[in-house]
């Protein structure tokens, strides 16, 4: 008598919780093409770029006195105007720069990372907003992100992008 109380009270939870998940709503954005047409982010791109290109030509800037200052050495050593002890310090100087740009190129890397992400973090919590607020306005339990390839089947009534576009103001 007992387990079959408790096997009537599971199959009355099981109805209910299939009740309640089929009454949920779903819907998906695809938010590669959702970025990919903000302005923000082709601004931001650019702002990025011409940093890339500024780090560039001072690396670039570096390697080329390294490299006149390495041909430099060469030339005095062959014609005998240094001595080995000059000739040593002038490869400690020359490993010294060479390490100097090893970490500016560190350095570049995460200053242009560091940027990026100062850049596009405002959009992504703008967009995130948006979401939200289609979510909420809309009714929708989840809304899930079409452009990572998690889906495995949508309904292209649940697509939500022009919704999150007109909150966005595209």
């Amino acid at each position: 008598m007992k387990n079959l109380l408790t096997c009537a009270c599971l199959m009355l939870a099981l109805t209910f919780m299939s009740t309640t998940v089929s009454a949920q709503k779903f819907g998906y954005v695809n938010s590669q093409l959702l970025l990919s047409e903000m302005s923000e982010v082709e601004q931001a791109k650019a702002n990025l770029e011409v940093l890339g290109q500024q780090l560039r030509k001072k690396g670039e800037a570096m390697v080329a006195d390294l490299q006149a200052k390495y041909a430099d050495a060469q030339k005095k050593a062959a014609e005998g105007t240094l001595s080995p002890k000059d000739q040593e310090t002038e490869l400690a100087k020359l490993k010294t720069k060479e390490a100097e740009i090893a970490q500016f190129e560190q350095d570049m890397l995460q200053q242009l990372q560091k940027k990026e992400a100062d850049l596009l973090q405002p959009i992504y919590d703008k967009v995130n907003t948006a979401i939200k607020a289609v979510a909420e306005e809309g009714g929708y339990a989840f809304i899930f992100d079409g452009s990572t390839q998690v889906l495995l089947y949508a309904d292209e009534t649940t697509d939500v992008s022009s919704q999150v576009k007109a909150k966005l103001g595209m």
